[in-house]
Parts: structure tokens; sequence; C-alpha cells
């Protein structure tokens, strides 16, 4: 789930203030991901505020194709010769494609772009008993990762999530995941409906019974525009959802799995590259309806945004003006000390400081003053080769961010 952060603007007096610091240059540029965004359900879960709309009848796989690849090409001159180190499939539900799709889109990228042979390629999964049976076709096109949106074990729970799988299928289909590519993600909420401690860890162990070697344990939030929004259920107060939190990491770790995101949980050599990419303020160039993308050049570093309708989607692409760009706007100098860390303190080991002036092309010192601040409070790290929470930094990790804006 996302974190929001209430924006304000920093005051004249305010001794944390970043320094508004002149254009810089890029001396080289991060590591490139593709975002491929699939934008029909079955049914739009309650909780969900994602760009994901209910699917006809018959998906207009047709159409979605051609737009796609008509939103590549005009995407070409942006990132020609660069090299792809990861794709991810999202949505919505990407395993509502047919095999045949995910084979044609796979080719396009491989024909179009220039992508790693080792390239970590990820499609979020529905655990549904008729997609489940396609996990084998889509590793036979190049999908070497699977993350499987389970959410809970719990039949009640799921009904209450408005799930359309029950217990049995989330089982069959990671049995199924697990034996058709090498790396599986599940995913889970906790702090749902009702749900107390002992609930929350039964899901945990199931999952871990798996041997799953990453889980992502997002915390079920009320967004604005949701069912769940208008239609509040009673969910667990702040400290017990806290404490699940804690127990949570605390059994994870006794498993082997370390918390090295704020949602995310991982063996050795099971971390999502993709998702390290965004959190490492690398590029990614987001395709389809809706999607998001960052995209550095030596002068600028320009965010896009795609439209999020998919039939205006479509229909704007393949008319090849560049009117299915919603927004198109270069990132101020002023703007980069929040966006960088804003991605980088949700590691729980942080980055490099030395990255900060390789992605942004400003020196350190542009945010001497935040950095100084957070640190005076305790809630950064002394280390001044690193740029990482302390323990209650990431306990305040909200307030931590808004420092930099």
């Amino acid at each position: 789930m996302a974190i929001t952060i209430p924006i304000r603007a920093a005051g004249a007096g305010n001794p944390s203030r970043v320094v508004t610091p002149p254009g810089a240059t890029l001396t080289s540029l991060p590591p490139l991901s593709v975002y491929i965004h699939v934008p029909w359900c079955v049914r739009k879960c309650p909780y969900c505020d994602f760009n994901s709309h209910a699917a006809p009848t018959e998906i207009p796989e047709r159409a979605y194709l051609d737009a796609l690849r008509a939103d590549l090409e005009q995407a070409l001159p942006s990132i020609w010769g660069r090299q792809v180190i990861s794709v991810f499939f999202g949505g919505g539900t990407p395993s509502l494609l047919s095999a045949a799709a995910m084979d044609e889109i796979l080719a396009m990228l491989r024909a179009y772009l220039n992508l790693w042979p080792d390239a970590e390629i990820t499609m979020e999964a529905n655990p549904g008993t008729a997609e489940a049976e396609r996990f084998r076709d889509y590793a036979a096109s190049g999908v070497n990762r699977l993350s499987l949106g389970i959410q809970s074990f719990d039949d009640a729970q799921l009904k209450k999530l408005g799930r359309i799988h029950d217990a049995n299928q989330a089982r069959a289909a990671i049995d199924m995941a697990q034996r058709a590519v090498s790396r599986v993600n599940l995913d889970l909420m906790f702090a749902l409906p009702g749900q107390d401690m002992a609930a929350c860890m039964q899901d945990v162990e199931q999952a871990l019974s798996y041997g799953t070697e990453h889980l992502s344990m997002y915390h079920l939030t009320l967004e604005p525009n949701t069912v769940f929004a208008k239609y509040p259920p009673e969910l667990p107060d702040d400290d017990t959802s806290a404490a699940m939190q804690d127990a949570v990491e605390a059994r994870l770790a006794a498993a082997g799995l370390q918390r090295y995101e704020v949602s995310a949980y991982a063996k050795p050599g099971a971390r999502s590259r993709h998702n390290l990419n965004y959190w490492e303020f690398g590029d990614y160039l987001g395709l389809g309806p809706g999607a998001h993308g960052k995209l550095s050049f030596h002068d600028r570093i320009v965010r896009e945004a795609r439209l999020r309708n998919p039939d205006t989607w479509m229909a704007s692409a393949k008319a090849r003006d560049g009117s299915h760009i919603a927004e198109s706007r270069q990132v101020g100098p002023d703007e980069l000390p929040f966006e960088f860390m804003l991605n980088a303190l949700r590691l729980k080991e942080g980055v490099s400081a030395a990255s900060f002036e390789e992605r942004t092309g400003l020196s350190l010192a542009a945010m001497s003053r935040p950095l100084q601040a957070a640190s005076a409070k305790g809630l950064l790290d002394a280390d001044p080769t690193r740029l990482r929470a302390t323990a209650l930094g990431w306990r305040f990790l909200n307030d931590l961010q808004e420092m930099f804006l």
C-alpha cells in the first residue's frame, strides 16, 4: 500500500528546508526497467484504488496488443540503446491475458529493446484456477517470476476483501507457480476486518509452509475513492496492527526472510530486482493505461503518465500522435531531494550517499540542512556514506520523508 505523506511548503524559517540548487547534469544513466499495465480484473476489490476495471465479457486482447505496440514504438526514441534489466506486468490482473498474448508481448519487447538475457520478468497473477493453469505457458514465453495476490488463507477474510478465489485455490496456485517458475512472490495483507493476532500469524505460517523466498505483507488501508472508504469495515486499532507488524517481522526473520523494504521480506538472493530499481531511483518506462514512468536524460529527469481509461488509451496510442500521454513533466531540481529520499528511505538498508549525486546530478549539499536536522533528531543514520533511517526514523518514516520536501 502506498505511503501517504501530507505535502506542505517548507517555510523560509524552517531549519530543515531543502536548498534549491541550480540545474544539474547526469554523468551516467541509471538502470532501466519496463512496467506494463494490464487494466482488467474479473471484479474490482473494495479496497483497491489502482487503475483497474471490471473486465468486459470478452477482453479486447487484440486491440490492447496493437495499442501496446504503438505505445512502445512511440517511446523508443527516449530509451534507444539502453539496457533493460527487468519487466513487470501489473494491473489489474495480467494473468487474464492469454498465453499467446503474453508470448506476443515478450517477443515484441525482445525485438525492440535491449533486454538483458537474465532480465527479471515478473507477472502479477490471480490465484484463480483458470489463470493458474496458464503459468507454465507464461514461463515458456519468458516469465521467470510470479507474484500471487493471495491476501489471506482465510475464506471468510477473502470474502470480506472481495477476492474471487478461496484458500484451496490459493494453495493450488502456489503449487502450480512453484513448478512453473524459479521465483514466486506471495502477497498477504494484515490488519484485516476483525482480524486478531492469531489469525494474522496463521496466514504467515501458511505462507512459510511453502518455503516461499519472497513475501510482501501489506497493511490494509482505507484508500480514498474505494468501496471500503465509503463503507469502512471495522479494522484492528493502531496498537494491534503495530503489534502484528512486529510479530510478522520477527517470525519471518526467524525463517530467514529479512525485511528489506517497507512491505517486502526476502531470503538472500530473492529480492525483487524490479522493485529495488524503483526504490534506488532507477528509471522505468511505463506502458499501458494509467502507467507511470520516470526517464533520465543527461540534462533532465522526466516523469510521464498515460491516459487512465483503457478504451481512450487504446484509441489514442494507435493514433500515434502522442495524445495517449496524459502528463509529461520535467522534475525540477528543487523536487529531486524529496523524490529521491521518498524512495530510498523505504529501503531498510538505505542507499549509498554517492548514489544521490549519481541519480539526481545534484551535490549532496543540496539537502544538507534536512540531512543535519534529521540526524539531530535521531531519525537518520549518522554514517556519512549511507542514507538510511535509524530504528526511530523507520518507525516515523512519513515524518522523516517529509523533512526533505
